[in-house]
């Protein structure tokens, strides 16, 4: 009996893609599962009761929720083109950078688009963090080295969908003035083959950004 993985996700969002990216690059056939947001299935909140969002990754009808846990369970179980190091230390670091990554450049650059409140602040915030990743980058083609590794997945966020947020809300925020290392990554990683066939249309994305600028303005 060969492994059954499922896949439920939201074409939209980067933690979903992030986790499809890398059962690709594994070569792991999966059924994919997309999800209405603003109704949540009966499978989503059987497989994913605690958080009832997606990402949630189901292998052989076991359930694995939230994207980090998700794609550290994907590449100790398939072994190939792994994206974590096997040095504890190396591993160690991955692990912390995706966090930072996850936790606070994510919320900080969200707010910076989006916020209503501190929205200074949250600008001031996300520079700083790009400035952190733009050091950590240093003259490497990806966070992994030669090669796309966790560090990378995790910041898909930055990579694509940052930029053509920022565009819609009218924003400079990684621009190659500012941050060359991590604008040059981020076109690199894009047009990683395998990464660019599992992006969302960037037209459809930027579409989807409007209207919703558009309703939150109305809504002022």
């Amino acid at each position: 009996m060969g492994d059954e993985v499922k896949v439920f996700g939201h074409w939209r969002s980067p933690f979903g893609r992030s986790v499809e990216a890398v059962l690709k690059m594994k070569g792991v056939p999966y059924e994919y599962f997309e999800e209405d947001l603003s109704i949540k299935s009966p499978l989503l909140l059987k497989y994913n009761p605690i958080y009832k969002r997606v990402p949630v990754l189901v292998h052989n009808e076991k359930p694995i929720g939230e994207s980090l846990v998700i794609l550290q369970y994907i590449d100790e179980t398939w072994k190939d083109n792994p994206i974590l190091p096997q040095d504890p230390y190396e591993k160690a670091m991955c692990l912390f950078w995706a966090k930072f990554i996850h936790e606070k450049c994510m919320h900080a650059l969200w707010n910076a688009c989006w916020g209503l409140e501190d929205k200074e602040k949250a600008i001031e915030e996300s520079l700083d963090h790009l400035k952190t990743l733009e050091n950590e980058l240093k003259d490497k083609r990806f966070f992994g080295g030669d090669k796309i590794g966790f560090v990378d997945i995790v910041a898909n966020f930055i990579g694509f969908w940052l930029r053509a947020l920022q565009e819609v809300v009218g924003l400079e925020l990684l621009t190659q003035e500012k941050f060359p290392n991590l604008f040059k990554w981020s076109d690199e990683f894009v047009n990683c083959d395998i990464i660019k066939e599992n992006l969302p249309p960037r037209d459809k994305l930027t579409g989807y950004y409007q209207a919703h600028l558009a309703s939150s303005s109305a809504s002022k």
